[in-house]
């Protein structure tokens, strides 16, 4: 239902005013968790999830080869496997790599031994960069996706204690809420585009909205208290956009179940709408 809420905020109309032609492609198939066996108890749904993302890789990876910059929608955070091995894969195929900046409340660095729920959605990030079941860390043939060197996570405020070895560990440079207190927002951003630029072709943009504080994005999965403001999550988009580097884009976790009048599927179309160029003058 989140890339239907999405939609319903005018994402393409939106978008459109901004100058650019826009081609929505629909909607990617996905299994229903109530017609599939939910399997392992410590990654529910892993072969659903798999092939799912298998066919977001394709569809990613044909956007790209039309010169376009792909959005998509989701739906829960293990989509991103998906998007960023079709970015990934297309890149490869030219000889350069890339990066990834991940915009979320949580690192996203469970395993399946490690998770405590078994929710896939809680492990992609650990999966792109190589920690992981294979049936995802090598689903575009190669592992790792990104170098975890390139792979920045910004607004880390929620971390599950098996876990924080993997982000502490991996290589990944992890930018807590204590961080952007001390340092500023701005800041931050800075060295995170930096980090995910350098010796790449750009980098893809992984904006889960619980990101947001939840007074002004309650319609997530998992809302976690102490998030960027309104303006933050706008200065993050926009400084983004600004650097030309963000090569692809995926928006995430909005929950219409738990939203108030659409009030986060309507956050995440202004911020994507900020990341593709909207400014204020």
């Amino acid at each position: 239902m989140g890339p239907s809420a999405i939609r319903m905020a005018n994402l393409n109309r939106r978008v459109a005013s901004l100058g650019y032609i826009v081609e929505d492609l629909g909607n990617v198939e996905v299994a229903q968790p109530e017609s599939a066996p939910e399997g392992s108890s410590h990654a529910k749904y892993l072969p659903e999830i798999a092939a799912t993302c298998g066919r977001v890789a394709t569809v990613v990876g044909q956007a790209l080869s039309r010169t376009t910059l792909p959005v998509a929608l989701g739906g829960d955070h293990s989509i991103a496997v998906g998007t960023t091995s079709g970015v990934s894969r297309f890149f490869r195929h030219r000889n350069q790599k890339i990066g990834i900046i991940w915009l979320d409340a949580h690192a996203d660095m469970n395993t399946p031994e490690t998770s405590p729920s078994g929710n896939v959605h809680g492990m992609p990030l650990a999966c792109l960069v190589g920690i992981g079941p294979r049936e995802l860390t090598h689903l575009a043939g190669y592992a790792p996706l990104v170098d975890a060197a390139n792979a920045v996570i910004v607004g880390l405020r929620d971390v599950d204690q098996m876990e924080k070895p993997h982000v502490r560990n991996s290589g990944v440079r992890a930018f807590t809420m204590r961080d952007i207190d001390e340092r500023g927002l701005r800041a931050v951003m800075e060295e995170a585009i930096r980090m995910a630029s350098v010796g790449t072709a750009g980098f893809h943009l992984s904006l889960d909205m619980d990101f947001v504080d939840p007074r002004d994005a309650p319609g997530v999965g998992t809302p976690v208290r102490g998030g960027v403001t309104y303006r933050e999550a706008h200065l993050a988009m926009e400084m983004i956009c600004d650097s030309g580097q963000m090569v692809s884009l995926e928006v995430v976790e909005v929950n219409p179940v738990i939203d108030e009048a659409n009030r986060t599927g309507d956050l995440a179309v202004e911020l994507v709408t900020s990341g593709l160029g909207k400014r204020i003058l």
